[in-house]
């Protein structure tokens, strides 16, 4: 097992990269940045296996190579406020640092631990074209020290900083849960990360066992590889290298294997929709699935609850990847986010699984979403702004082309006029919509309350 050191201060700057940029103090929490080393296994399919279609892989040890990291955890003052739930996140690193993207307002409302890692070679060092992005090189005092040969050893790391958090973890000489009685672990990952999870859940997890449950947001229905033909290539590591990897890890090729007796929990938004249809199979009672409809995949996160650090430590205020004359889709899916892991906690704690939900409708061949005459498409979940409309929210185009970052075009004035009475008759059925998403467990009283008071100042 690694080593664990910290709490980490000092540095050039003075705080960890991704601190949070809220006051985790008036919630209640601490947060304190750990650093971890030592020998990471990297795995490869024992011969005459590999990537099956049913997800059940199976993955032998093909070397090994020492690594530094670290982990930044974030978990209650007061015991008595802990839920007995540690996420461990699967940073993002899509963009050349680490994106803590499926962090959530219910982490901190609901009592959760979580632990941001840094699993990936990107988050440590950064793109080869950007490494001042890397932690590294961002604050060099406080992270030289931090090495990751390459991202076959991802998934060691990430079992290791799982051990060094979870419930049976080595409390001496050092111990990050600050004594909190870790009941259950959840893997998490969104998006790049929830591939990488993905490929942890179907082979590394049936021999480890480290988690209790997995969360993935976002997934296309593609696992990584685990030996990444080019992992030794400096020069790859970049965005424009993405698309020529995923070829040999197309979407919707494998299913998420739903075998091992744990909780498995996957939330899309309609962009993932087609390319994910062929590998949505049925819920039963270690997974589910949720789909959203409207929804785009780079829609709006959670950024009015949880502010970003991105302006803090890189001077950056939007998404560098969305275009800057589209029309994007300006809903969230971050409200589900908060309801699904609530709904989580439930399943892991009392053995509740989540209420099952409607599937975005597909037909046709090749499927596409089926869609109302406004363009929405229909089935799933429908947050109240898809369900009592004024503008035409989307995921996918009308042949079904992902649309990463989706549309969001409001309707003229005639066609609200023909769809509502009045701004009262309006408002009154978005209320009603709203009431209907908290009932079917979909959205949080909360979250619901935000949404209409939001809705109804416009």
């Amino acid at each position: 097992m690694a080593t664990l050191t910290g709490p980490i201060t000092g540095g050039d700057r003075g705080w960890p990269f991704g601190a949070a940029a809220f006051d985790l103090a008036a919630l209640g929490y601490i947060e304190e940045e750990y650093f971890f080393e030592g020998d990471a296994v990297r795995y490869r399919h024992p011969q005459g296996t590999g990537r099956s279609f049913d997800g059940k892989w199976s993955a032998e040890i093909a070397g090994s190579a020492p690594f530094k990291s670290r982990m930044l955890i974030r978990r209650p003052a007061d015991p008595d406020k802990f839920n007995g739930t540690l996420v461990s996140l699967w940073n993002n690193v899509s963009r050349g640092f680490d994106i803590f993207v499926g962090e959530s307002p219910e982490i901190y409302r609901g009592g959760f631990a979580i632990a941001l890692i840094s699993a990936q070679r990107v988050g440590v060092h950064g793109f080869p074209l950007r490494p001042d992005r890397g932690l590294t090189e961002w604050d060099k005092a406080r992270y030289g020290s931090l090495s990751i040969p390459n991202d076959d050893y991802s998934y060691d790391i990430f079992t290791q900083a799982g051990r060094l958090i979870g419930p049976d973890r080595p409390r001496v000489p050092v111990d990050p849960m600050g004594g909190l009685k870790v009941r259950k672990i959840v893997a998490a990952g969104v998006s790049q990360s929830a591939v990488k999870l993905v490929t942890y859940l179907n082979a590394i997890q049936p021999a480890e066992e480290t988690f209790d449950a997995f969360f993935i947001h976002l997934f296309f229905g593609n696992g990584a590889l685990l030996e990444d033909p080019r992992a030794d290539d400096p020069m790859v590591k970049r965005v424009e290298d993405i698309m020529p990897l995923a070829k040999m890890m197309p979407a919707g090729s494998h299913l998420v294997r739903d075998d091992l007796g744990i909780p498995v929990f996957i939330m899309n938004s309609e962009t993932e929709s087609v390319l994910h249809y062929p590998v949505r199979p049925p819920d039963s009672d270690t997974y589910r699935f949720w789909e959203i409809a409207g929804v785009a995949h780079g829609s709006a996160t959670g950024a009015s609850k949880i502010a970003s650090n991105e302006p803090r430590d890189l001077g950056i205020n939007r998404h560098e990847m969305a275009p800057d004359d589209a029309p994007h889709n300006v809903l969230t899916h971050e409200p589900v986010n908060s309801a699904a892991l609530s709904h989580l906690q439930r399943w892991l704690t009392e053995g509740v699984p989540p209420p099952v939900q409607p599937r975005i409708a597909f037909a046709g061949d090749p499927p596409r979403p089926m869609r109302d005459a406004h363009g929405i498409a229909l089935g799933g979940i429908r947050l109240p702004q898809v369900a009592v409309p004024t503008a035409r929210h989307t995921g996918v185009d009308a042949d079904g082309v992902l649309e990463m970052f989706g549309t969001s075009v409001p309707f003229s004035n005639d066609v609200l006029h023909r769809l509502y009475a009045s701004p009262a008759d309006w408002r009154g059925k978005f209320e009603n919509a709203a009431k209907a998403a908290v009932e079917a467990g979909v959205l949080l009283q909360v979250d619901a309350d935000q949404i209409v008071a939001e809705a109804v100042k416009i």
